[in-house]
């Protein structure tokens, strides 16, 4: 496994598997490496010949007030994940060489990105596009493996790559878990341990909520308070949004008979939690 730092580097060594008829997949990721980004790698490797992982704090993805500083680099520890899981090159640039001086392109999207997360974080999904869009283009895979966690964000990058014409297919993988449920993040290091202790309420709430639904409610209101009651039986939740919206478009639905997304936010002191589940119907 290699670990290169600039585009150019990407390139030549993408350039020479292309020569030789490898498939390459992309697992763009912003480092701090859990066993969550090694499910990604690990379907990356059985997909595809070469798999490369992206390990890039994205600063333009932050806003002003939030823990763009502060988030946790390691990149010893990157590699080590990396090189258990099976992939073949880290790319490692800087900011520098990603927005060099001058930079001012960016890709931008309407709909899909108002609501959720996109509600608090006005410039998120904008720089989550910019910077996908730039790795798309600098490894050019076949494959890209991004976590069903971020549920919002896969819509919105399978949406992007459609509506641009990026030639390559987006696979979404299944969220990866704690023992107590927990969905694995990398912001749950800034957990406390009493915060800790608490923060699998998440998932608890959204199991109660999706077994409603099996159990036949199709209140999309019913099941929403469902979940938020059983998040507020942690004394140190602060609940930012419980919604439940239509899974092809993201847009709140009345009802849970068709193809939803059941999606939460949380913050456990300043630490900001994401959680859901997505019920998909023909």
């Amino acid at each position: 496994m290699k670990i290169v730092t600039t585009i150019k580097e990407v390139r030549e060594q993408v350039a020479q598997w292309r020569a030789e008829g490898l498939t390459v997949g992309l697992v763009p990721t912003m480092g701090y490496l859990h066993e969550g980004h090694q499910s990604l790698m690990q379907h990356s490797v059985h997909d595809n010949d070469r798999t490369v992982v992206s390990d890039f704090v994205n600063p333009t993805q932050f806003g002003p007030d939030e823990d763009y500083e502060s988030y946790p680099r390691d990149i010893q520890h990157d590699a080590k994940k990396c090189d258990e899981a099976g992939a073949d090159l880290i790319f490692l640039p800087s900011v520098e060489e990603m927005y060099p001086g001058g930079f001012c392109s960016f890709v931008d999207m309407n709909g899909l990105t108002k609501g959720l997360c996109g509600a608090s974080r006005p410039i998120h999904f904008r720089g989550v596009c910019t910077v996908v869009t730039k790795l798309f283009n600098i490894v050019q895979p076949d494959r890209a493996y991004f976590g069903q966690k971020d549920a919002q964000q896969l819509s919105v990058i399978r949406r992007m790559a459609t509506d641009l014409n990026q030639n390559l297919k987006i696979i979404g993988v299944p969220i990866v878990r704690e023992e107590d449920g927990l969905a694995k993040s990398s912001r749950n290091t800034y957990l406390t341990p009493e915060l800790r202790a608490e923060a699998p309420v998440l998932n608890r709430a959204l199991q109660k909520g999706k077994a409603a639904i099996e159990a036949g409610e199709t209140s999309s209101e019913i099941v929403r308070q469902i979940i938020t009651d059983e998040i507020n039986t942690a004394p140190n939740a602060d609940i930012e949004y419980v919604e439940i919206v239509d899974w092809n478009n993201l847009e709140p639905t009345p009802s849970t008979e068709g193809s939803i997304l059941a999606a939460v936010a949380v913050r456990f002191g300043t630490t900001r939690l994401i959680d859901n589940f997505i019920i998909e119907r023909d």
